[in-house]
């Protein structure tokens, strides 16, 4: 890669997908995905299982990509936690663009390269995966989940006054300095966190981009219960109908949070010889 390129950092997020999580990193052994990352972190939100011994195990023989680092949440910070743990470590380590994939190996990151590789990516802030637009493909998704989330959307469109083709896959890819003014950190912890983004997002001046994906689901177990979430939804969405000023200042954690410490469980670089070389942690 040409020393002047973006650098572009994939975060994995992680919570009891032991089972998954070897396929994931598998993934970015694609020759066409390794040279144009520069960097892995994947990290653990203290899963239960052995999530993080195989993350562990995949990325020492991950030579194809020069940086690879393993985190442990110091608490259960939810999935929108670690998003905030992956924002802060990418912007730490020099890092321009962060890609999401998430470590249940739903989605795939070949879907995102054909937007890295003509440079697609570089016009635009947030470049979104999008699991129900045209050229989309769901493969053991049920019928219930996919009409609700196409309700979803289409509300979600419509209060933002702009076409919103998923409200938070697990395939995305930021641009780390639209994140300059922390606005992300006053977001909710918990699954809901990409809605509040794509809300957030969509009312300011960010470029804004959906790509179609091919979404499986096999043997991942949902964290997710429709009910829940569905009030949960509703409720974040009056908050942002009665006031937009509003909804971006206020705090919609439940736990306000100063910072969202991690620790190093593992860390790896690529020697001259393409081998892997234990950092000191």
């Amino acid at each position: 890669m040409v020393s002047n390129s973006p650098r572009i950092l994939v975060f994995v997020p992680m919570y009891n997908c032991a089972l998954q999580i070897p396929r994931v990193i598998k993934q970015l052994t694609n020759p066409r995905a390794a040279k144009l990352i520069d960097g892995l972190v994947c990290i653990d939100n203290r899963s239960t299982d052995q999530t993080a011994a195989a993350a562990a195990a995949g990325l020492e023989a991950l030579h194809q990509i020069p940086h690879r680092t393993l985190l442990r949440n110091d608490d259960n910070y939810g999935l929108g936690g670690s998003h905030k743990v992956a924002i802060e470590f990418g912007r730490q380590h020099g890092y321009d663009f962060l890609i999401v994939l998430h470590g249940d190996d739903q989605g795939n990151i070949e879907d995102l390269l054909p937007y890295l590789e003509n440079g697609t990516y570089l016009r635009e802030d947030f470049l979104m995966g999008a699991r129900f637009m045209k050229g989309a493909r769901l493969q053991g998704y049920s019928l219930l989940r996919t009409n609700a989330n196409r309700a979803f959307n289409l509300i979600f469109s419509a209060i933002s006054r702009r076409r919103l083709y998923d409200l938070g896959s697990g395939l995305n890819l930021f641009r780390l300095a639209a994140f300059d003014d922390d606005f992300q950190k006053r977001f909710a912890d918990d699954l809901t966190f990409n809605y509040y983004l794509i809300l957030v997002v969509a009312a300011r001046s960010f470029r804004l981009r959906f790509f179609p994906l091919t979404w499986r689901e096999q043997d991942q177990v949902s964290n997710a219960k429709l009910s829940r979430m569905g009030f949960q939804i509703l409720a974040l969405l009056m908050h942002r109908v009665k006031s937009l000023s509003a909804f971006e200042k206020d705090d919609h954690r439940a736990i306000a949070r100063d910072a969202y410490p991690s620790t190093v469980i593992g860390s790896w670089q690529r020697d001259g010889a393409g081998a892997s070389v234990t950092s000191p942690t």
